[in-house]
């Protein structure tokens, strides 16, 4: 009996629906998670968003930290001022569901581009879903950051190019019109300085299609994307037209966070390049990271790139001229990092999906591998912590079904070589699902303070633990409406140090351990993840298997009898 190609189709259409709605369901799960996968700014935009939100206006920003005030443009504290109604619903899904809604429609323009260029909706879900399955998309993708926004408005120009053709070539003010207005708006939200490798970009693309002529270039395409710069660089300058205080602008933001990257990291510019962690190295492997457990795929397609080169369609050329355009770029300041290349994250998702049947099949078993192993490793240590804190119900039982479910899938998509290719992104989501499930407990009742307490705090100085700048900024959402402080957390932690200067304080203990010093009076308690931590405890973690015991803490909230009337500095400004 044949098989019907088109119940086939059907049945593979079914599939990537539900995959997509599986994206959009896990990059909104969890969202308010004060342990989902971020970069530490984000709590320091959440200070300048809350202070400039008091203030009444929405310039000058406003901030309690040293050098940490005119640090990125006004767009995005203005776009969290909007979502959180002047910090009257202050918490971290308001400040972050805008982000999540720019990744998702930066998927939808993948999705778009790639069907239109393979002239197949499978390829174009197979891109969106890869973009969505990125590490790097699901960090810096779903928290309160200026790296959603920017990845939508700068990659819009580019799908102009790609997904009109010729018209974007030859328009002679539509796409300057357009593409300018595109990247003024990510101009806005990151910083003036991306208007060079956008460009740069661009202008290669335009040289491409005119078949390196330059002089056809120079006449009728130069004083094009001329016009888009200005009118990105015009749409940047608001912001000093606006500001009450453009001097403070120009220098902490223009001279001390843009100019002071090309500072060379001591003292040698070159050594810096070739060595260390902000070499061209570390940033090239910043492209792997980025791909999470995409990477094998990922490198397998650069080495099919490479056999490929005299024969890949134009599309696919234009996006590895984007893709070096960045490269190249960011190699050129002295702090490299591979979250500066985000921009060019959605051109390897469209690379991905149009060569995802030439990647051999060994690629994607690696990939679902690795995906079982994490989905397992999740399981395990969920075990290990339900047994540790004595709550046999930390998980409910349908939880359990997340981290097996993810196993069986990748373990039969290994085995049955028909489900291979289409189950690896369904396999990684399912990864960041669990991982968000699993967190959840940190985030209920077992994670925050109890009514009580937050009500006993309210008010009052509380003093927490800090080891990041703004660090004690996320205090602010566990214990509303106290007046939160930092002091250094360094090293082993001294009760009777804290207790001696702090009328009332948060303290973090091993599960093992409780707070028993007389004169301390324990107000609440909850389950924290400890993070940053120290050489010597990743060393135990990795070697000895102590992960209970540094990895995993719980908070304390302490009053005591022993403090001084003087009340210390704050630490963390």
């Amino acid at each position: 009996m044949s098989t019907n190609p088109f119940r086939k189709l059907e049945l593979r259409t079914a599939w990537y629906v539900f995959a997509a709605c599986l994206a959009v369901f896990a990059y909104f799960y969890g969202l308010d998670s004060q342990y989902a996968p971020r970069n530490g700014d984000e709590l320091v935009y959440a200070h300048i968003t809350r202070l400039t939100a008091e203030s009444g206006h929405l310039l000058p920003l406003r901030s309690e930290l040293n050098s940490m005030r005119n640090t990125k443009p006004p767009l995005l504290f203005w776009q969290g001022i909007l979502s959180t109604d002047w910090g009257r619903e202050w918490d971290l899904w308001h400040l972050r569901f805008p982000g999540v809604i720019y990744t998702l429609l930066t998927a939808v323009l993948i999705f778009l581009l790639t069907r239109r260029i393979a002239k197949q909706s499978e390829a174009g879900f197979l891109a969106a879903l890869a973009f969505l399955a990125f590490f790097s998309t699901y960090r810096f993708g779903r928290p309160y950051l200026t790296n959603p926004p920017e990845v939508f408005w700068l990659f819009l120009p580019f799908f102009f190019f790609l997904y009109l053709g010729r018209a974007a070539v030859e328009s002679r003010f539509l796409f300057p019109a357009a593409g300018g207005t595109a990247i003024g708006i990510g101009l806005l939200y990151k910083s003036f300085a991306l208007v060079a490798p956008v460009c740069a970009g661009l202008a290669w693309w335009m040289l491409h299609e005119r078949r390196y002529r330059l002089g056809s270039f120079l006449l009728r395409d130069a004083w094009k994307l001329a016009l888009a710069a200005l009118l990105a660089l015009g749409i940047f300058c608001l912001w000093f037209a606006l500001d009450p205080d453009p001097q403070a602008v120009l220098k902490e933001f223009v001279l001390g966070e843009n100019m002071g990257k090309m500072t060379p990291q001591g003292g040698s510019y070159v050594k810096g390049l070739l060595w260390g962690g902000s070499s061209v190295w570390a940033l090239a492997g910043g492209f792997l990271s980025d791909t999470g457990l995409l990477i094998f795929p990922f490198v397998s397609l650069i080495f099919l790139a490479a056999a490929r080169r005299g024969r890949m369609e134009e599309p696919e050329k234009l996006l590895w001229i984007w893709i070096l355009t960045q490269f190249v770029f960011f190699s050129l300041p002295s702090q490299r990092s591979g979250r500066y290349l985000l921009d060019a994250m959605p051109a390897v998702a469209v690379l991905l999906a149009l060569n995802w049947e030439r990647i051999p099949r060994a690629a994607f078993i690696l990939s679902l591998a690795c995906s079982g192993l994490a989905a397992a490793g999740i399981g395990y240590l969920s075990l290990r912590l339900a047994m540790e804190t004595g709550g046999g119900m930390l998980y409910p039982a349908v939880y359990w079904l997340l981290p097996c479910g993810t196993v069986i899938l990748a373990a039969a998509a290994i085995a049955l070589r028909r489900l291979t290719r289409p189950v690896v992104p369904v396999a990684v989501l399912l990864v960041f699902l669990s991982f968000a499930a699993f967190l959840r407990p940190f985030d209920g009742a077992s994670g925050n303070f109890s009514e009580e307490a937050q009500r006993y705090a309210k008010g009052r100085d509380v003093w927490v633990p800090c080891n990041f700048r703004a660090k004690d900024e996320g205090h602010r959402f566990v214990l509303p409406g106290a007046l939160v402080h930092g002091y250094t957390e360094k090293g082993a932690p001294d009760l009777a140090a804290a207790a001696s200067r702090f009328p009332l304080f948060a303290f973090r203990m091993p599960l093992s351990r409780v707070p028993d010093r007389p004169g301390c009076t324990v107000v609440g308690e909850r389950l924290v993840i400890r993070s940053r931590h120290s050489n010597r405890e990743l060393k135990e973690m990795i070697l000895h298997g102590r992960v209970m015991q540094h990895f995993f803490a719980r908070e304390y909230l302490i009053e005591s009898s022993e403090a001084g009337s003087t009340p210390p500095r704050d630490e963390c400004r």
